[in-house]
């Protein structure tokens, strides 16, 4: 039996920062955030953005639980409704 597990927006837009060049010594803006996953999410999918950041938790947790912290606090910094940072959520996993 094959178990589908969609990912909300945030969710959606976590994992494409998370697996994104994006560093916290940037200091990046919106717009860069919005690149950002906008960049990661064309070029992984979204299945493939949630794949990788599991394989990094999974080789380096503790430094995937920094990096995801200062994630989440990025995206909800971020107005959903900013951007292109709002267009990823329209997008699904298929």
């Amino acid at each position: 039996m094959t178990i589908m597990i969609r990912l909300n927006v945030n969710d959606t837009r976590c994992a494409a920062l998370f697996v994104s060049g994006l560093q916290r010594s940037d200091a990046p803006t919106g717009e860069a955030v919005a690149e950002a996953v906008s960049r990661a999410v064309w070029q992984f999918g979204v299945r493939g953005c949630a794949g990788r950041m599991a394989h990094e938790f999974g080789d380096h947790p503790e430094a995937a639980m920094d990096r995801m912290r200062w994630v989440r606090e990025l995206v909800s910094e971020k107005p959903a409704g900013s951007g292109r940072l709002a267009a990823v959520g329209a997008w699904r996993a298929a």
